[in-house]
C-alpha cells in the first residue's frame, strides 16, 4: 500500500512530533489543527511545545516541504487521528466516563475527504471500543463508503488503532525506537496500517486486534499506576513512622528483585492518571488494584499540601505577629514531570493551585513556562526565578524534579521550612 500523502489530526504533544518523523522519511505530511496559533508557528518552521529535538525536525520539514499545517483535513492516503481523550465525572468526582467527543469531531472532519482505500488510524489512548465507534461515526457520515464492522475485509476504508507509548522528552527517538502495537478491525486493516508505521518505526509492528491494542496501552499504564500508588503509599507511612523513604526505598531496592519507583507529589499527564479509569468504568466489579491505585496517587496532593499547611503553622507558632498574607511559599514546579513544559493532569499544578487560596504569597518557580497558566493569574501569585524564590520564600516546597532544581540543591538544603515531595534532598 502506498502512502504519498499523510494526514496528522491533531498537533499537540503527541501528534506533531510523529507528523514531523513521518515527514523527516520525505513523506508529504498534512498537519491539521484547531488551534490557529499551532498552524501558523508550525508553518513558520517553529514549534509551540516544548520536546528536545523537536525543534530542529520539525524546522527541517517545513522548509524541506514535507509538511504543512492547515485547520482543515484535505484528501490524503492515511489519517492518523491523534486528538484528546478525557474523563467526566458526576458532582462527587466520582464514576469516571471517558469523553470522546474529541474522537468525534475529528472523525467527522475527515469523513468528507475520505476515499476507497484510505486508512484510518486512531492513535488516541482510549476505552475498549473506541476504535470501533469511530468507525461507526465515519460510516454515519459517509454511507457512500464501506467500512470493516460492515464490510469486513472487503470495505472501502480501513481502520485500526495503534496507541502511542512514548516518554516526553524522549518522545522523538523512542517515536522511531519502540516497538508498536497495531490493533485492525480485520487482519487487512492491522495489515495496512503496519506498513504505514514501517516507514518511521525501526522497533517491532506487532499485530493484533483494534480492541486488544486499546486493552494493551491502558494496562500498560494501569501498571505503572499500580507500582507508583505502592511508592506513593510508602512515603506517607514513612512520614507517620519518621523514616526517610528515600534511604529505606534505596535499601530495600538493593534486593536482586526488588525495584520501587520514586514517590512523588502524585501522578500527572495525559496517560498515566487518565488511561486506567478506562479500566475502572469498563469493569468496575473486577478493577480493584487499578482503582485503589488510581486513589492513591489521587490522594497524594492532597497529603503533600497537608505538609504545606503545616509548615505555615508552624511559621506562626514561631512568628506569632505574622500575618498569614505575610508569608510567601515557593512551589518548585508545576509540570506533570520534570524537564518538560506540559502541564495536562499536573498534580503540583493542583498544589499550586490550592496554596494560592491559603492566604500567603505564591511564588511559581517553572522553568519551562514563559506565563502563568490561567489557573495561576491571580494578585497573589508571580512566576519567579528560582533564585528569587530561594531569597524571598519563607516555605519553599519541592513538586518537580527539574534538572536546574538538581543543579542548585544545596541551596535548596539551607532553606530552614523545605517541603521536598520528590526525593531532591535525599
Amino acid at each position: 500500500m502506498q502512502f504519498d500523502t499523510i494526514s496528522m489530526i491533531g498537533l499537540g504533544y503527541i501528534g506533531l512530533p510523529t507528523a514531523a518523523v513521518f515527514a523527516s522519511r520525505k513523506k508529504k505530511v498534512i498537519g491539521v489543527d484547531v488551534n490557529q496559533h499551532a498552524v501558523d508557528t508550525i508553518n513558520n518552521g517553529d514549534i509551540h511545545i516544548v520536546e528536545p529535538e523537536l525543534d530542529m525536525v520539525v524546522h527541517a520539514a517545513v522548509t524541506g516541504g514535507y509538511l504543512r499545517a492547515t485547520t482543515t483535513p484535505e484528501p490524503a492516503d492515511a489519517f492518523m487521528v491523534a486528538v484528546p481523550t478525557p474523563f467526566h465525572t458526576d458532582e462527587n468526582g466520582q464514576n469516571h466516563k471517558a469523553d470522546l467527543s474529541y474522537i468525534e469531531a475529528a472523525a467527522k472532519s475527515i469523513a468528507p475527504v475520505l476515499k476507497t482505500g484510505n486508512l484510518v488510524v486512531l492513535e488516541s489512548t482510549s476505552p475498549i471500543g473506541a476504535t470501533e465507534q469511530m468507525a461507526a461515526w465515519l460510516a454515519e457520515a459517509r454511507p457512500d463508503l464501506t467500512f470493516p464492522q460492515t464490510h469486513g475485509e472487503a470495505s472501502d476504508i480501513r481502520i485500526a488503532h495503534c496507541p502511542e507509548r512514548v516518554l516526553p522528552g524522549h518522545v522523538i527517538r523512542e517515536l522511531v525506537e519502540n516497538d508498536r502495537v497495531i490493533g485492525g478491525m480485520t487482519p487487512k486493516c492491522a495489515e495496512a496500517a503496519c506498513a504505514l508505521y514501517q516507514i518511521v518505526v525501526e522497533g517491532e509492528c506487532v499485530a493484533t486486534t483494534a480492541r486488544t491494542a486499546e486493552m494493551a496501552k491502558l494496562t500498560e499504564n494501569s501498571f505503572r499506576d499500580v507500582n507508583i500508588a505502592f511508592a506513593n503509599e510508602l512515603s506517607t507511612i514513612c512520614h507517620e513512622l519518621d523514616i526517610n523513604v528515600w534511604e529505606l526505598i534505596a535499601l530495600a531496592n538493593r534486593h536482586p528483585r526488588v525495584n520501587i519507583l520514586t514517590p512523588g507529589a502524585g501522578v500527572g499527564g495525559h496517560c498515566i492518571a487518565v488511561d486506567p479509569w478506562f479500566i475502572v468504568d469498563a469493569c468496575p466489579e473486577q478493577a480493584k488494584i487499578v482503582r485503589a491505585a488510581r486513589e492513591v496517587n489521587d490522594a497524594k496532593p492532597h497529603w503533600v499540601l497537608g505538609r504545606v499547611k503545616e509548615a505555615l503553622e508552624v511559621y506562626h507558632q514561631q512568628h506569632p505577629d505574622a500575618k498569614r498574607s505575610d508569608l510567601t511559599v515557593a512551589c518548585l514546579g508545576v509540570a506533570f514531570k520534570p524537564d518538560i513544559d506540559d502541564l495536562r493532569e499536573s498534580p503540583a499544578l493542583g498544589i499550586a493551585e490550592q496554596v494560592a487560596t491559603l492566604g500567603c504569597h505564591l511564588q511559581v518557580v517553572e522553568p519551562n513556562i514563559q506565563a502563568l497558566p490561567k489557573t495561576l493569574q491571580q494578585p497573589n501569585v508571580t512566576l519567579v526565578t528560582l533564585e528569587e524564590a530561594l531569597t524571598q520564600a519563607d516555605v519553599v516546597c519541592v513538586l518537580v524534579n527539574h534538572k536546574p532544581f538538581i543543579q542548585s540543591v544545596e541551596k535548596v538544603r539551607e532553606k530552614a521550612s523545605v517541603i521536598d515531595a520528590v526525593g531532591l534532598l535525599g
